[in-house]
């Protein structure tokens, strides 16, 4: 099927989110949508799966009009779509959640679990895209889930399929599966829309790349433009795609001193496992490895929102293993969370409350039982403009923001206080090459500043362009700390818990 926008257009009040949107999709192509958080690409997207109606414009298919107002109407013209949230229920089996909707029967009005088994493993030995039907979808990895959003769309015979953000949360080998699937399945003929900030991927898996800045459509590019070129054209400016590190920096004593940590999880199992390591004033060290090797239930110890079974975390020389998550943030740690969503903000607060979540109390913002409004929302306006937030203004619920700028709102909330350790778990997930930039600039700000800087990260260029030292997690251990110039193969080793011959440790 050939899809095609004319003229679509979105306003929310005085935002036009999409501005006169022309866009074709040929059958059997990967068609990439690239632009930064807030450009507009979701909206579009939603408006061609039926979640929100067009103010201007029409959708074409084979040269017909569409009339899409509602999921179920771009369903039955051959429209699927997969969230950047997953749209599944955790305690279904796989099986339960592809079906849903359409369920197999046996008996009259009986659900016949093992036809919707049998149809779901036709289905995934069909397309290559390999699932357990009778697992619980709870049960399964991150990757297998989104398997499973795929396959949701598939047997519903959608001809296109939109990928919203699909590799947000995969690691790099669950990245690169999706990318054989997606060509399997354009190899098939199904058109593939991908939806994406990330250049590297771009470049990898695209056959054609339509860039959307601030709602409009300002080029369309072919895959062997370069990374530099692509960037230049989401953001509009040049952009510096690497770390500057060349400020000299002393390297001091150890601020963040972990020992013999050990973490038991709600399974039972040894989530980290002995684990012992510094991070010194004016020292950036990344904490690399496979997700799911321990890193979360590390950095959850160091705020104290685990109890050890074994161990210390100590502070500047001064034990804050029973200190808790408030008293450690007013002890000078910084935090970024690793789901923002849970973790790092609260959605029905607006920007400006969510930037002092944890400032209220201080005599800037409160005075005795009182906040300072005047104060709240001055500071909002200074840190949406410092951090380029995308946002109808201070009083928008930080629910209703794009993935990015509700990073961008944690972000900058935690690096606008003085800081003794900075603990930043994937803190540019879901950002653009214009805000990774800037997030990385205020990241080597804080080392020059002094801070120590514990960077958590499954983005391997991530980790080897900020740090100092590299500590490598594998099992719940560290399997090495290594100078940042490791080699990749070496650092994929330690990833895979195989420590080299003549690894430099330091």
């Amino acid at each position: 099927m050939q899809l095609e926008i004319r003229g679509l257009t979105k306003r929310f009040g005085s935002l036009t989110a999409n501005d006169h949107i022309d866009l074709s999709v040929e059958p059997g192509e990967i068609h990439c949508l690239l632009g930064e958080n807030g450009a507009g690409k979701s909206t579009l997207m939603n408006m061609l799966y039926g979640l929100l109606e067009p103010d201007e414009g029409e959708i074409l298919a084979d040269g017909e009009p569409l009339t899409i107002r509602s999921p179920g109407d771009a369903i039955d013209a051959g429209i699927g779509m997969v969230h950047q949230h997953f749209m599944l229920v955790p305690v279904f089996t796989v099986a339960e959640n592809i079906m849903l909707g359409h369920e197999q029967t046996g008996l009259p009005g009986v659900l016949s679990r093992r036809k919707a088994a049998v149809l779901v493993g036709d289905l995934s030995e069909r397309y290559g895209l390999s699932v357990d039907p009778d697992a619980k979808v709870a049960d399964v990895s991150v990757g297998v889930q989104q398997r499973v959003e795929i396959l949701k769309a598939l047997i519903k015979d959608a001809e296109v399929l939109i990928l919203d953000e699909p590799t947000a949360v995969l690691t790099p080998q669950e990245t690169d599966e999706l990318f054989t699937i997606m060509r399997q399945l354009r190899d098939s003929g199904t058109s593939i829309v991908f939806i994406t900030h990330k250049l590297r991927e771009v470049r990898a898996i695209a056959d054609r790349i339509t860039v959307i800045r601030r709602g409009k459509v300002v080029a369309t590019a072919e895959p062997s433009a370069s990374e530099s070129e692509l960037a230049e054209l989401m953001v509009g400016r040049e952009v510096s795609l690497t770390v500057d590190r060349s400020a000299s920096v002393d390297i001091g004593d150890p601020v963040l001193e972990v020992r013999d940590l050990t973490i038991i999880d709600e399974r039972g199992h040894t989530a980290v496992d002995h684990v012992s390591l510094d991070v010194r004033a004016g020292e950036v060290l990344g904490l690399a490895g496979v997700q799911g090797n321990g890193q979360t239930e590390f950095v959850a110890a160091l705020l104290g929102l685990t109890e050890p079974a074994t161990g210390t975390v100590a502070l500047s020389g001064t034990d804050i293993g029973g200190y808790g998550p408030a008293r450690s943030l007013r002890a000078g740690i910084g935090f970024v969370p690793e789901d923002r969503k849970h973790d790092g903000f609260v959605e029905s607060f607006t920007v400006a409350e969510n930037l002092v979540l944890d400032l209220y109390r201080h005599d800037e913002f409160s005075a005795g039982l009182q906040l300072r409004w005047d104060k709240i929302y001055e500071n909002a306006d200074h840190r949406i403009a410092e951090f380029d937030i995308r946002t109808q203004g201070s009083t928008e619920h930080v629910g209703s923001l794009s993935g990015g700028n509700q990073q961008k709102v944690v972000l900058a909330r935690e690096l606008s206080r003085p800081l003794r350790l900075l603990v930043a778990s994937q803190p540019t997930r879901g950002l653009d090459v214009g805000s990774i930039e800037f997030v990385h600039k205020r990241i080597m700000a804080e080392r020059e500043n002094g801070t120590a800087v514990l960077i958590v990260s499954t983005e391997l260029d991530e980790i080897v362009g900020l740090s100092d030292r590299v500590a490598v997690m594998y099992g719940g251990r560290v399997a090495g700390i290594v100078p940042p110039d490791t080699p990749r193969e070496e650092l994929g080793l330690l990833m895979a818990g195989v420590t080299p011959e003549g690894a430099r440790h330091v």
